[in-house]
């Protein structure tokens, strides 16, 4: 079973929903989490995985052969993404906007064009407190965040309940992450922007047709909106974690609510209980 854990903004509380999920679930069950948020991970702040292997994630952009160059026109033609420009007396290469597929270099006719390897980002895999834990990190100046979600999605296994920790937002990277799971909780506030942006989720979501649900963090600091719009939407709320500065002081020592505040473990039961159900039905 695949669990995406999503959010229409940052700083709603992704990461403390699937971490504390995932420890609450480890002694029941095998659990792998995956941190997708490739941008800046940060699940292992809280886990302190020990990391037993890393890969590159490798993609392929054009070199032009000068020499060989007829200014045909095809590469430049074939880009999607215009990462090719013809000055005339060269092809300018903008590696930035590079997806990788490898229509130019294949449909040259004077094989003037070679790819070369461009390291984009990272994946490490390890264990934390019997987690099997999967990260992702994008290098610096990149922007295929998605490249690197599909390659820390490659590493789940069959018969595990996966949890995903995406990336904030409702663009490309969170489309990737979340796409195929078997449910998504998105993590939201009770404030003009949860609500603003926990909307753009759920059209998201919806449009992937992936079943959801909706937990409310820092409930109590805000207004009833957000469950009034559930309500409206006939949108399951699946948990409320009370605004609690304890909790903050807990979350910015790098510390685990279920471990400070085992009152907190029940809670999540009651979350996955909640997941299952939904899912099986």
């Amino acid at each position: 079973m695949i669990i995406a854990i999503a959010s229409g903004k940052g700083g709603t509380g992704k990461t403390t929903v699937a971490v504390n999920l995932a420890l609450t679930l480890k002694d029941k069950m095998p659990i792998t989490l995956l941190d997708c948020d490739v941008e800046e991970p940060n699940a292992h702040l809280f886990l302190m995985p020990e990391f037993t292997e890393k890969e590159s994630v490798i993609l392929p952009v054009p070199s032009i052969d000068s020499d060989k160059c007829t200014h045909c026109g095809i590469c430049t033609k074939i880009c999607a993404y215009h990462a090719l420009a013809d000055l005339g007396k060269r092809i300018l290469v903008f590696e930035e906007l590079c997806h990788g597929c490898g229509g130019c270099s294949l449909l040259c006719p004077e094989k003037a064009i070679t790819e070369i390897h461009k390291e984009i980002g990272i994946v490490e895999q390890g264990t934390a407190e019997g987690i099997e834990f999967v990260q992702g990190t994008l290098t610096i100046g990149s922007v295929l965040a998605p490249t690197v979600i599909k390659r820390v999605k490659s590493k789940i296994k069959s018969g595990l309940v996966v949890i995903i920790d995406s990336p904030p937002g409702t663009s490309c990277p969170m489309v990737n992450a979340v796409a195929g799971a078997d449910y998504c909780v998105l993590v939201t506030e009770p404030t003009p922007f949860g609500l603003s942006d926990l909307k753009l989720a759920v059209e998201v979501v919806r449009e992937l047709k992936i079943p959801f649900g909706v937990v409310i963090n820092r409930a109590g600091i805000g207004n009833d909106e957000v469950e009034q719009y559930l309500k409206e939407e006939g949108i399951s709320l699946l948990l409320k974690i009370p605004f609690d500065r304890r909790y903050a002081f807990c979350y910015a020592d790098g510390h685990l609510l279920i471990e400070k505040f085992p009152e907190l473990r029940q809670s999540f039961i009651n979350l996955w209980e909640a997941i299952e159900r939904r899912v099986k039905a």
